[in-house]
């Protein structure tokens, strides 16, 4: 099918969603079943009668021709597969055409019994047509749009007498494979010449593709083997798929809860692949849409668990709250699955992913993922408390929802209700997001705080190793006392008590002998904490040696502009700066290390940049810093200060800018929405973005490029004055030279087309991401975004193909932009950005005639927007070229239509190399 077509073949099977309907409708006095008590009766939502069932799923009963169920108006004979829940059902769809002498074109109409069914496009049905001299033609409803068509020719009547049965090949029989959802659609037939013709063509859906067709049955307009009943179990009738069609996903359904189906407790809302969704029970078997449908046996949450429950899964311990069966986990959530495979048991949370280990006091587990499927694990609908640590593999677990403040007002469900334990409020390691809370034994206590009296109290005595005494350890509850023996005694290893002196001798020689082992203490003490400051300096002189410190020296002293400006720091320092690098002083993590906000002795408050990892690569991308840094000198690029090598990472020291980034500015919400960011505030931003990397392309003593441009590493101080940082991944190039061959490195969503295929490091490069900062303030939108398809899509991409299909402002930029500006600046900033983003680097401008014409732009005046029956005729200076015309310029040959992320860097392969 032709992409032209598949917008009109979306509107077509997409139908428009109503107002809710009620679902939860009373039902009583409803038949349990149809003809004989010991039929299975029909599973809500279907009912016979309107007060049995949802609106569109009402059944009526035909007992007196036989016990059929029927369905719709008119009415259609349907089956259920067994009194199992299921959310398809089969029935009988097939025709027969009388070919009458003289007509040659047949037209047959079939619409769903209601709104919720469909032919699933993924059930495997085809479309039979059993005749000789024939064309068949499937439409989607009353639409020109066709699925497929077929040929059902035949010879003589003598030769097909001696051609054996088979499959439908053509032979007098054709099928038409059903690939599209079908509400309704339209079958024409139509004679053929030059072939032998039936008086009769039979058309019927089924998804038997090997059941056997005699041609000359066929030229006799006779069907061998009947469609059969509709209530036989098997894949040879058609299968109607359903779903709850009054809301198009479980999202939007969930916001009305009048109308919401999933009714029952323990069920959850899957979206349907033919649009609207579906309920399932969570565990077991059970109708979700009925009020306590679900099998939720006794003991499906437990404040104490079973006696008997299993307390390992393999080698992985199960500890209170989690459980792997009924009775034995505290929440539903806490339920795990024991599997025991052939090969060896794995204790899974869901179907593809594997636990591997649960900490109490920690609050915490950790997992293995088989699959990469992003919606396996978290679920942000999901009710189970789970949050992704910054640690890879590792999440953090909460008992319930609420805060340890509310969670104590309701006694009946506290889970922290032993003796000697705490609640802890459980938030999230990246965002901060409340999350729950869970529970925790007191200090001085250790055990499972879920368990009645689980904590006990910790013997600290018996763990000297960890709990120091220089003295008799005496322990307590909850803690412990060092205690010394008093003057006159001495300590009694046998019964741990101070026991008298027995002599004056011994009392002598006891004081001698103590002096002299205090003199000794103290000379060992005196030399130890020598040769730890030894080792201490050795340490840091190995680290200064590993981490490229000479090399450093020597880049720094050969530049004079940047040794003035720049100072190698001792790690002493650094550490008083921060508070020995408190978790409190972070104030950002970036791609190449954690960022801490410190205080310098001389009062300058300093951001220090720690590296992540310690190897070579790492460290070779921090000296690459500091030796492009310390050679900027530019109002819009962070200033350095110098840097710390004496640690086992190396440390970056840099002017501390307050405000966030720009990511932050444009798509971080505060209060329930995005801060206002006027226009003029936006051209001010981007102007300056452009004059640093204009400094760095050009202006600076050697071309730096910076590799990574984008709007996280963009700061914002107190008055918005942009400060471009983290120059990790930056390279220096010969103004000789005209590109550089890099591995690719940089942000999806950024990236540079061509750089990825080809590996060619040039300015053009940061043009480009620079562009989808001009995108972004344009649109207020993040760089990569979900298409109506549901796959992820640059910004970029979806940007251009908007400028070339001629959108209208209103539906590509940000509202507040239409409120402000002119509709004639706005389209010069937008085309600037059209311009930035080609996909061939000769037809993007550079760095610094992007800044003349932002600077031009920021200079004019602001007209009135056109009236929305008056032609804008924008003109859009540029540099060099005398304005581009009032008419916005088509995509280039290398022009990029509406593709997920994954066909972008696809389409690009066009580009020459």
């Amino acid at each position: 099918m032709s992409t032209a077509m598949a917008p009109l073949l979306f509107a077509v099977l997409v139908l428009p969603f109503a107002a809710p309907a009620a679902v939860t409708m009373a039902r009583r006095n409803c038949s349990s079943y149809c003809g004989y008590p010991s039929n299975p009766p029909p599973p809500y939502p279907f009912g016979v009668g309107p007060s049995c069932s949802m609106p569109g799923f009402n059944l009526t009963c035909d007992a007196d021709n036989g016990t059929y169920l029927l369905l719709g108006s008119p009415t259609m004979k349907v089956s259920f597969y067994s009194n199992e829940f299921n959310h398809n059902l089969r029935t009988s769809i097939s025709y027969f055409v009388e070919m009458i002498a003289g007509v040659r074109d047949y037209s047959l109409h079939w619409e769903a019994p209601a709104r919720p069914f469909v032919i699933s496009g993924s059930s495997d049905m085809s479309l039979f047509v059993v005749g000789c001299g024939v064309k068949a033609s499937l439409f989607i409803g009353n639409s020109a749009v066709e699925v497929g068509s077929c040929f059902a020719v035949c010879a003589e009547a003598r030769i097909l007498e001696k051609v054996l049965a088979g499959t439908c090949s053509g032979l007098g029989c054709c099928l038409i494979d059903i690939q599209v959802n079908l509400r309704a659609f339209t079958l024409n037939i139509s004679r053929i010449s030059d072939s032998a013709r039936s008086e009769g063509v039979h058309a019927f859906i089924s998804g038997d593709k090997n059941r056997l067709f005699s041609p000359i049955e066929a030229l006799r307009s006779i069907l061998p083997v009947p469609v059969p009943d509709e209530y036989e179990y098997s894949t040879v009738n058609p299968v109607l798929d359903w779903s709850i069609p009054y809301q198009p996903n479980c999202k939007r359904a969930m916001q009305n809860k009048g109308s919401y189906a999933c009714v029952s407790k323990g069920s959850e809302c899957h979206d349907s692949p033919i649009g609207g969704y579906l309920c399932y029970c969570q565990r077991g078997e059970g109708n979700a849409y009925v009020d306590g449908g679900c099998d939720n046996p006794p003991g499906y949450e437990s404040i104490r668990p079973r006696t008997d429950c299993p307390t390992s899964c393999a080698n992985v311990s199960t500890p209170f709250p989690f459980g792997t069966e009924l009775g034995c986990f505290a929440k539903p959530h806490m339920y795990l699955k024991c599997n025991p495979t052939s090969y060896l048991p794995v204790l899974q949370l869901t179907d593809r992913t594997i636990i591997s280990d649960i900490s109490i006091d920690d609050g915490i587990f950790h997992v293995h993922e088989t699959s990469k499927e992003p919606d396996d694990f978290p679920d942000s609908s999901d009710p189970a408390l789970y949050a992704l640590s910054e640690q890879r593999g590792v999440v953090t677990w909460a008992i319930d929802s609420m805060t340890c403040k509310n969670a104590k007002l309701d006694k009946s469900d506290y889970r922290c209700f032993t003796v000697h334990s705490d609640c802890i409020d459980v938030t999230e390691d990246r965002t901060t997001k409340h999350v729950g809370y869970r529970c925790k034994c007191s200090s001085g206590f250790e055990g499972n705080p879920y368990v009645q009296d689980g904590c006990r109290d910790v013997d600290e005595c018996l763990q000297p190793d960890k709990y120091v005494c220089n003295g008799i350890c005496q322990n307590n509850v909850g803690n412990y006392a060092c205690i010394k023996c008093p003057r006159g005694t001495n300590f009694d290893v046998v019964t741990r008590k101070c026991k008298p002196s027995s002599a004056i001798l011994g009392v002598t020689i006891g004081l001698s002998s103590g002096g002299g082992i205090l003199f000794l203490a103290a000379v060992v003490a005196i030399l130890t904490r020598r040769w730890k400051r030894g080792v201490q300096k050795r340490l840091r002189r190995r680290h200064y040696r590993k981490n490229r410190g000479i090399l450093l020296e020597q880049l720094i002293s050969s530049d004079k502009s940047a040794s003035d400006g720049t100072k190698i720091f001792s790690l002493e320092e650094l550490q008083k700066a921060t508070n020995n690098f408190d978790h409190a002083r972070v104030v950002g993590r970036g791609g190449h290390g954690t960022v801490y906000k410190g205080i310098l002795t001389d009062q300058r408050v300093v951001a220090i940049k720690k590296s992540t990892l310690a190897v070579i690569s790492e460290i070779d991308q921090f000296i690459n810093e500091v030796s492009i840094l310390s050679q900027i000198n530019h109002r819009n690029v962070v200033k350095l200060h110098g840097c710390c090598l004496e640690s086992e990472v190396p440390l970056l020291v840099y002017e501390f800018v307050s405000n966030g980034t720009l990511y932050d500015l444009l798509h971080r919400e505060l209060n329930g929405g995005l801060s206002p960011l006027p226009w003029e505030e936006r051209l001010r931003i981007a102007t300056e973005i452009a004059g640093a990397l204009t400094y760095l392309h050009s202006a600076a003593s050697v071309s730096i490029l910076h590799r990574d441009v984008k709007c996280m590493n963009v700061l914002l101080t107190d008055s918005y004055t942009v400060k471009v940082s983290d120059f990790g991944a930056s390279r220096l190039i010969p103004n000789d030279q005209t590109h550089l061959v890099t591995a690719v490195q940089g942000t999806f969503g950024y990236l540079d087309p061509e750089y990825y295929h080809t590996g060619q490091l040039n300015e053009k490069s940061d043009v480009y991401s620079f562009g989808v900062i001009l995108v972004e303030l344009l649109t207020r939108r993040k760089p990569i975004i979900q298409n109506e398809q549901g796959e992820k899509q640059n910004l970029s991409n979806y940007f251009l193909w908007a400028m070339r299909e001629r959108h209208p402002l209103e539906e590509m930029v940000d509202a507040q932009i239409l409120e402000e500006a002119s509709e004639e600046g706005v389209l010069c900033m937008a085309r600037l950005a059209e311009e930035c983003l080609s996909l061939t680097r000769g037809e993007r401008p550079t760095m610094k005639d992007v800044e003349m014409r932002l600077q031009l732009l920021t200079g004019r005046r602001v007209a009135p927007r056109a009236g929305r029956d008056e032609a804008a005729r924008p003109r859009c200076e540029a540099a060099g070229d005398g304005g581009r015309g009032s008419v916005a310029p088509a995509i280039g040959q290398h022009g990029s239509r509406q593709f997920s992320q994954e066909q972008e860097f696809m389409s690009s392969q066009r580009v020459p190399r």
